[in-house]
């Protein structure tokens, strides 16, 4: 599991994260809310040991990722899938070739056939099969995604982290992809973590809805909870959000 216990993060004396603490069960389906600049970007890169914070602590299955050793952090890592919000692929390579490349950075030791099998096992899983050649230029933004989330499961990861996964995609594209991220946690009984602006989306994919403001959790709850809340703060955030989307 993640458990997050007081940790604090500041960015030129502005505190971003102000003693919070949460814990995500193996399994959930956890959306991460809250307006633009809340620290939820920030929270996603402390989960993953992209940030340290400047107190508390952070477990990942029962390591503090923040006193482990560079070697033993790497090894943790390995237990993450992250999908950028960009998506995050590089034009100058084929999508066989992005796909496959946290197995040769990682140094899985695989052969040329046994990567290629796993990538062509991904590709079907997120409905891209037979695309392996093409480059991402050649690519619409909902299929940039999809091949961003076969790079991410390709190592098979118990944890799956997705900042803004449904940013700049038209409605239909985004519910297949809310759809297709719901299917892959259930089907693969991975822990899935979902920082949106998009309320579609939080319906759609989360058990659980967390909310940060003022850099801590304001509202942690199930979506119905969230929407039904009285909370001034919640509400105006939905309203907002719900106006601006």
């Amino acid at each position: 599991m993640i458990k997050i216990i007081n940790i604090v993060k500041k960015f030129n004396n502005k505190i971003v994260l102000n003693k919070l603490n949460l814990n995500i069960n193996n399994g959930e389906s956890v959306a991460i809310i809250g307006s633009s600049g809340c620290g939820k970007s920030v929270l996603l890169k402390h989960i993953v040991g992209l940030l340290k914070p400047d107190d508390g602590n952070v477990f990942i299955d029962n390591y503090d990722i923040n006193t482990i050793s560079l070697k033993e952090l790497y090894k943790i890592r390995q237990k993450f899938g992250f999908l950028f919000q960009g998506a995050a692929l590089f034009d100058s390579i084929t999508v066989e070739e992005n796909i496959a490349l946290p197995l040769i950075e990682n140094k899985y030791n695989l052969k040329q056939k046994e990567i290629q099998k796993l990538v062509s096992e991904k590709l079907e899983l997120v409905k891209l099969p037979n695309i392996h050649k093409l480059k991402p230029s050649e690519l619409s933004g909902g299929m940039k995604k999809r091949v961003a989330l076969a790079r991410a499961l390709i190592t098979n990861p118990e944890y799956m982290l997705y900042d803004e996964p449904t940013t700049g995609l038209d409605p239909v594209t985004s519910d297949a992809i809310d759809e297709l991220i719901k299917n892959l946690t259930d089907q693969l009984k991975i822990t899935s973590i979902v920082v949106t602006h998009d309320m579609l989306s939080v319906k759609n994919i989360s058990q659980r809805v967390v909310m940060l403001y003022n850099g801590n959790i304001h509202f942690d709850g199930s979506y119905d909870e969230l929407m039904n809340s009285n909370d001034k703060v919640v509400k105006t955030f939905i309203n907002r959000t719900t106006q601006q989307y």
